[in-house]
Formats: C-alpha cells, structure tokens, sequence
C-alpha cells in the first residue's frame, strides 16, 4: 500500500512540474548519424510519455498471472484493433468506450479461468475486394489488464500488457454483444545454441607436423588431437559423438576430418602467417566437403547451392588476389575462428548462423546504429525477450510486423528482423509511396522505444513512430493541447500532401526551453515497406 501512494505522490509531483524546468532523467541520445541528435537537444522527460498520463489517475489492479502453459485452450474476451500489432513485454493503452467492450473488460476482471486476461487480434481491411471487408488476422497476444479507471460517464480507461502468442481457432458474439474467441497458447520454443560437442580446439601445428611420416588417415577423432590423451572425459565425449551419428552421417563426419587431416600434412615450415592461412583454407575444403555431400536442413534455408557456396568462400588463388596471406590481412583477422575443427556435419559459421545467442548479439547491435538506444546487454542474454522487442518497436508497416508476430521460433524472428534493420533505410507513405524521411530522422521521445502505441479520447488505438523531421506533410487545423500523449506538446493532424491520406500529427513545444521544439508522430498503419 506504501509503494501505491509513494507511485500516485510521485505522478501528481511529475504533473504539478513546469515542463521548461523539466530536466532529462534517462539519457535517450538523440540520433547521430543514424538516428537523432545529441542529449543536448533534449529537456523533454521522455519517462512521461510511457506513464500515459493523458489517461488520468488509473488504479493498479495488483494482480500478476502465471503464464499460461503453451497448447492451453481458453475463451476470452476479444478486442479486434485496426492498425495495432500486440506483442509479449509491450503496453497497450485503452479507452474503452461502446458498451459491449466495457462488458468485456468487466467479464475479464471476475472471470475464474483467467482472470484480468484479454486476447488482442490485428484487424484489417482487404485490400483484394471491392468492398475492404474487415478481417481478423489468425494469431494475437494475450494482454495483462494492469491498471483501469472508471469514468464518471461509464467509460473506462486501461492500461495492459502483452503476455503470450495465441491461435485464434475461432470467434463469436455472444448474447450479451461481447467480442469472444477461442484460443490456443502457442509453446514457445527455447533460444537455440551452438552444441558445445560440436566443435573442438585444433592442437598447435608443431604437434601436427610430427604426423607427417604416417600416410594413413586416422581411424577417429581422438587421433587428431582433439584433446588430451590421458583425458578419459574427452575420449568419451568424441566417442559418444560418433556413436550417435548414423553411416551416412560417419561417412561425412569422417570427410571432414580427412579435409583436416591432409591439409595439415600439406604445411611447409614456412611462416606462422602461412600456417593460419593454410588452416582457413583446410576448413573452406571441409566445408564445400560437407555441402557436397549432405543436404539437410539448415542447407536448404539457407537457400543457396553447392556452386553458390563455394564461389562465396572462394579458392586458393581468388584468395591469394584479395591479398589473404599479406601481414595487413591476417593482422586484422581474428585467427580463433579458424581453430575449430568441426566435429559435427557443419562448420562453425553455419551453426552461428542459427545460435540465438549470436544472433541477438548481432540485432541487439544493428538496433543501438539504427535506433540509437542505449545498452541492450541485459536482453541479449535473453534472446526471445529481445526478439519481441524489437519486432514490437521497428518502424516498418503493420503488415510486416504482423508477420513477425506469426513467426515460431526465435533464431527465425531474429534472422529476419536483422534483415528488416539491414534493409531499413526510408519512411514511405503506403498509399501513393512519397518518401517522407529518412532512417537518419529518427527520434526516440518515449522510454519504450521510437514506436508505441497510444489512445486518442474516443477509443481509437494508434501505433506511431516518432521523427524529428519529416517532408511531404502538409497541417490540418489548428493545434490543440487537450489529450496530448506527450506533456507540454501540442498537436496538429498531418496528412499526405500528395495522397491526402492522414499520415499522422505534428507535436509542437508549448514552453521554450522545452526540447525538441518539434517532432513528427507517424501512424505504422499508413506506412508502407521500403522495397527498393
């Protein structure tokens, strides 16, 4: 009950503040060259903008759900959203104003089976028929009612957050004109991970060189060197290896050992330099002997040939052109990775490729150019968690967020995603395809991230992403300072000079000293995906 009055007290101190005395409590750097200006821009309290303040005084419900175990089935009350893609960790305010909703968050409230839950479903019109019927996208998210009021004319103002994935088996009204489905959790899947068996330490090329008397190929792994002779652990564990892998997969197995194994045999006593080379070149010949040879899984998403594969790793004399053996390469080389010597059907960066691990590293990196965030170390230890993240905050259309959404497994969500950041370069309109600003125009205005999702005083849901400038706008109306979703800010409706399509509202500083003086809020609804 403290922490409750000590939260209200504090809500009532941010709102009582003059905004040009407000000072930045949590360092959202602007973009630099890829993302928005300085911290020197900035006096506006980005901390308010996630509180959504707007909705007045909301009581907390004090009440945290277990997660549901995946494959569970249950009814729930529904709430269909034109232009909102709900994902797990993110918040999604509501002001509930029809009646048969305002039933439907009373129902989730004191139902028994899954209390303070309701299910949140992507509405759309299609776009393929005359007549825009609306339809129900097939998966939605749970969402957590956290915090509600009800208003003196019987409307009522949430707060939720995303929980779980679900499959909308099926939807209906019922006799009291309540939105319900039946839906199935789905079973998330646990961060994939490079199998620590997979690959080994190469000995030094000195204790290789001693085998040069012996033509014959070892029988086994341990002959390699692998590891230690005297350690029983390591013998078991190379045998316990073999033991699992059937004979076409020994045969490949075997392959990519004599690859190793005679390329070591090739080595001169020249430079140390000319040994690491010779090692990369011995896995490149491993890893085109293990694509020849097998066609599993991981080969066919990846989507290209034998002949592809081996023209992007390249032979010895397309290396030594690109100059691989000169002082300046291998000293900006990192020698580690050519250490491994695979004991499994495929080298090292075919597993990295698919390690949710590495995989989040890398989003979480393209994330902090892109969107200037701050540190995301803490996610990248938790790789689906990260993976929801961003797909709940990249600026793309709702279409494609949708589909990440959709997407099962985390190393699949993060390779796309990855793909989405690489690739994201404009903000287009989605009607008539006028680029108004660029991945540099970027601002990020709220502690949840440069897109969140906010609601308007008659109930309507909009996601919007946050610019420092945009071109091609063109103001409707005046600005008005009632129901801002950023305090000290007033807004004026912005519309697509070219299409006339409402893109979404200018926010203009009502105080001097507050900073920025002015940003863009774009709806992701009308924004279409760059494919150029």
């Amino acid at each position: 009950m403290d922490d409750v009055i000590i939260l209200e007290a504090e809500r009532h101190r941010i709102q009582e503040l003059e905004f040009e005395e407000l000072q930045i409590e949590e360092e959202v750097g602007g973009l630099d060259a890829t993302g928005a200006g300085s911290s020197d821009d900035f006096t506006f309290n980005t901390f308010l903008a996630s509180l959504h303040t707007y909705l007045g005084e909301v009581e907390d419900t004090h009440h945290r759900l277990a997660f549901l175990d995946g494959g569970a089935v249950l009814n729930l009350p529904l709430f269909f959203l034109e232009g909102v893609v709900l994902f797990p960790e993110a918040t999604l305010p509501l002001r509930v104003v029809q009646p048969n909703f305002i039933s439907a968050v009373e129902r989730a409230l004191v139902q028994v089976e899954s209390p303070y839950i309701v299910g949140v479903v992507r509405a759309y019109r299609d776009s393929d028929s005359d007549n825009r019927q609306l339809r129900f996208a097939t998966v939605g998210t749970t969402a957590e009612i956290r915090q509600y009021r009800r208003l003196e004319d019987g409307s009522l103002n949430v707060v939720t957050r995303g929980q779980q994935r679900f499959h909308l088996k099926r939807h209906w009204i019922d006799v009291e004109g309540m939105p319900f489905g039946e839906v199935q959790i789905i079973h998330e899947d646990i961060p994939l991970r490079t199998p620590k068996d997979a690959f080994g330490k190469l000995p030094p090329l000195s204790n290789l060189r001693s085998h040069r008397l012996s033509c014959v190929p070892p029988s086994n792994s341990s002959s390699l060197g692998y590891g230690h002779n005297d350690s029983d652990s390591d013998t078991n564990l190379e045998e316990s290896f073999d033991s699992v892998l059937s004979s076409a997969g020994m045969r490949i197995h075997q392959s990519a050992l004599n690859s190793c194994y005679y390329g070591y045999n090739a080595m001169d006593e020249s430079t140390s330099s000319d040994d690491d080379m010779l090692m990369s070149q011995t896995e490149m010949r491993s890893t085109r002997s293990h694509l020849s040879e097998s066609k599993g899984p991981l080969y066919l998403d990846t989507g290209k040939n034998v002949d592809n594969t081996t023209s992007e790793i390249g032979t010895s004399s397309d290396l030594a052109k690109k100059g691989v053996g000169s002082k300046s390469f291998w000293k900006n080389t990192d020698l580690n990775q050519f250490h491994k010597a695979p004991r499994a059907f495929w080298p090292h960066w075919v597993y990295r490729m698919y390690d949710s691990y590495c995989l989040a590293e890398r989003a979480a990196d393209m994330w902090k150019q892109v969107v200037g965030a701050p540190s995301m170390d803490g996610l990248v230890r938790k790789p689906d968690l990260l993976s929801f993240y961003i797909a709940s905050k990249i600026p793309v259309s709702e279409e494609t967020r949708q589909e990440l959404l959709e997407i099962d497994g985390i190393s699949y969500r993060l390779r796309r995603e990855i793909g989405l950041l690489e690739s994201f370069d404009v903000v287009q309109c989605k009607t008539c395809k006028t680029v108004i600003a660029q991945r540099s125009d970027m601002v990020v205005m709220s502690t949840e991230g440069p897109l969140g999702a906010y609601v308007n005083s008659h109930g309507y849901v909009h996601e919007i992403m946050t610019l420092q400038k945009a071109n091609g706008l063109a103001l409707i109306g005046r600005a008005i300072v009632e129901y801002s979703w950023f305090p000290g800010y007033a807004w004026t409706i912005a519309e697509c000079a070219s299409c006339e399509t409402q893109m979404g509202w200018l926010f203009t500083a009502t105080k001097k000293k507050l900073k920025p003086q002015s940003f863009w809020g774009i709806r992701s609804s009308q924004v279409g995906d760059d494919t150029r």
